[in-house]
């Protein structure tokens, strides 16, 4: 009988029951209204990207490999905040704190996943606008249509090969201890927290990828804009300068929007122990509904094309 209930009791800890998510710690009495918010920005977020997704589909003129670019950001940042938010607002709202493990490990795939490939497109939609500056003549016989795919097809790949093996990591450990996660998600240093083992591979696989990941972006990134601005300033006229540099314009816009807060949250999860983790979860919610809904604006406002398509879009829905 002891063996039997030992193996038993070891089942139960690798396959374990329901996770509880708290929510924002220390705002508990807060929720209903915080959720409110969340809610709004949440919707902008989803109506934003589907006009965007709308317009590049049906506007021939935005059939170009910088659109289908912002196309495929549009859809990151659907599935990235389309994974965290529902959930999170269920909890503020109808107390529905239980997550299955299953659940909390497929909400963490895909969160991590399409934060990853968000990255990558930056990186991609660098390189073409470093083409489009540096080598205008030469940009639709190296951005062809076939090169793109190839491009969309290698980064969305980097991106699952970084971040499955966390999945496997976190089901290889036991969880005989507290299910209780004190966040709004499942995000893997926090459910690995939880495990009744030794979780050093998963703090060094699970940090040091993604940052390794997301720093190499960074830099790809820094030195496109590089040449384009030493490409820039080589310009004859004024006029010209201006235009090569407001094509760049809402790019860099969402470059910022998206790094700033990554290297905030990485930078404070290593060395800010004196940040309170109310702020921190606080802070790691926002992040993943504000520059979903800021980023279509962004390319709404600033990019020429997709900003008279939108005031024809709804000034021919006004007249009719």
């Amino acid at each position: 009988p002891s063996w039997s209930a030992m193996i038993i009791s070891n089942l139960s800890s690798y396959n374990p029951g329901p996770f509880i998510l708290v929510g924002i710690p220390g705002l508990e009495q807060f929720h209903v209204w915080i959720g409110i918010p969340f809610c709004i920005i949440y919707i902008i977020a989803i109506m934003g990207n589907c006009i965007l997704l709308y317009l590049i589909a049906v506007e021939r003129s935005l059939h170009e490999p910088m659109f289908f670019f912002v196309s495929m950001l549009a859809m990151t940042d659907l599935i990235l905040s389309t994974t965290t938010v529902p959930k999170t607002l269920s909890i503020f709202w109808l107390g529905a704190r239980e997550i299955t493990f299953p659940g909390c490990l497929t909400q963490m795939f895909f969160l991590h996943f399409s934060t990853a490939l968000d990255s990558a497109i930056l990186m991609a939609m660098a390189f073409d606008r470093y083409v489009a500056i540096c080598s205008p003549l030469r940009y639709t016989t190296i951005l062809t249509p076939k090169t793109v795919i190839k491009i969309v097809v290698g980064i969305a790949f980097r991106s699952f090969c970084i971040i499955l093996p966390d999945v496997f990591l976190l089901t290889r450990l036991p969880f005989c201890k507290t299910r209780i996660i004190p966040h709004t998600y499942c995000e893997h240093i926090g459910v690995a927290r939880l495990a009744c083992a030794d979780i050093s591979i998963n703090i060094w696989f699970g940090f040091c990828v993604p940052v390794m990941t997301v720093i190499s972006d960074v830099i790809l990134i820094a030195v496109s804009y590089t040449l384009i601005l030493c490409a820039v300033f080589c310009l004859p006229s004024r006029d010209a300068r201006q235009k090569a540099l407001g094509t760049c314009g809402s790019h860099v816009c969402v470059i910022l929007m998206f790094y700033t807060p990554v290297f905030f949250s990485i930078l404070a999860h290593r060395f800010g122990h004196n940040i309170s983790r109310t702020f921190h979860i606080m802070f790691a919610n926002l992040y993943l509904v504000i520059p979903p809904a800021l980023n279509p604006i962004v390319y709404g406002v600033k990019t020429k094309q997709i900003r008279a398509k939108i005031i024809h879009l709804f000034s021919t829905k006004g007249m009719e």
